[in-house]
């Protein structure tokens, strides 16, 4: 299959190269030369703008950051949708407003082309193993197309209709349960540290107790490590927690601990952390109270 995936990063990077291990011709679009390098070393091919993709694509997966962007690589004036072929499907990966994935599904369609809302879920590890979990709603002739696509880089497809949006909904849902499980971890984690708990022994207690959570188990060692390379950064859930505190307002409904979240993000962000790993949220409470965090400085 003839794909192209725009947007070499975290997640994205791990996608093209499982697809290109699949067997499919892909061609990868991203403006950094090093990631470009990277996948052409993968086995991939790779452009710097949309419109340098190849005629012909039969799939796009857009892993970028947001809607403006998803728009822009699509509809711009450096936009791909010129080198698709009839009947192409585009699958939409950021993590994007419900009502902004319903407005580019309603352009892609009237382009003639297919969409798939499919936002994902499994982070860097998940993208580079090709476990990801899909979450999608689109049409069945969207699912299909789109088929060969999914097998390479997921292992958890979950069909959620076929009205855009669904899915961005249900990942939204996601990323408050991740944003709030994330600062929670790190508070946590900071109160242990300031009441003189050893954090690697905290680390292996909790992580065989009731209080233990995915992230808590994933992202703590970060910390431990002093690692602060982004696997997902701080500035992603300043975004994601946005979106979902926009959504509730839209819906008259009160998010108290989302929007303690999102204030734990956007202080990390101003702090000067903004493009580190999302654990080092926990930054804020080094700040406030003055404790020292494990790990290399």
């Amino acid at each position: 299959m003839k794909v192209g995936v725009i947007g070499l990063g975290n997640m994205g990077m791990g996608a093209a190269l499982n697809l290109v291990r699949a067997g499919h011709e892909v061609t990868g679009c991203e403006l950094r030369e090093d990631s470009r390098a990277a996948f052409v070393a993968g086995g991939g091919k790779a452009v710097v703008s949309p419109d340098a993709l190849p005629a012909g694509l039969e799939a796009v997966v857009v892993f970028v950051i947001d809607a403006a962007q998803t728009d822009q690589v699509l509809f711009g004036d450096k936009g791909c949708l010129a080198r698709m072929d009839k009947g192409a499907v585009v699958l939409c990966c950021a993590t994007i407003a419900p009502e902004a994935a319903r407005a580019l599904g309603r352009k892609i369609a009237d382009a003639r082309f297919l969409m798939l809302d499919s936002p994902v879920s499994g982070g860097s590890a998940g993208a580079k193993a090709g476990t990801m979990t899909v979450m999608a709603a689109g049409s069945e002739a969207a699912f299909a197309k789109a088929g060969p696509v999914l097998a390479a880089i997921s292992t958890k497809v979950w069909h959620l209709g076929d009205e855009i949006g669904v899915g961005s909904t249900v990942k939204m849902v996601n990323q408050l349960l991740a944003g709030v499980h994330i600062a929670t971890a790190a508070e946590a984690l900071a109160l242990g540290i300031r009441a003189g708990a050893d954090p690697e022994t905290l680390y292996k207690v909790i992580s065989e107790s009731a209080g233990s959570s995915w992230m808590w188990q994933n992202r703590v060692p970060h910390i431990l490590a002093g690692d602060d390379t982004p696997s997902s950064a701080v500035n992603i859930f300043v975004k994601d927690l946005g979106i979902v505190l926009d959504q509730a307002r839209a819906l008259t409904f009160p998010l108290p601990m989302a929007a303690a979240a999102h204030q734990l993000f956007l202080a990390a962000a101003a702090n000067g952390q903004g493009l580190k790993d999302d654990s080092f949220v926990i930054r804020v409470w080094q700040q406030l109270t003055g404790i020292d965090l494990p790990g290399k400085t």
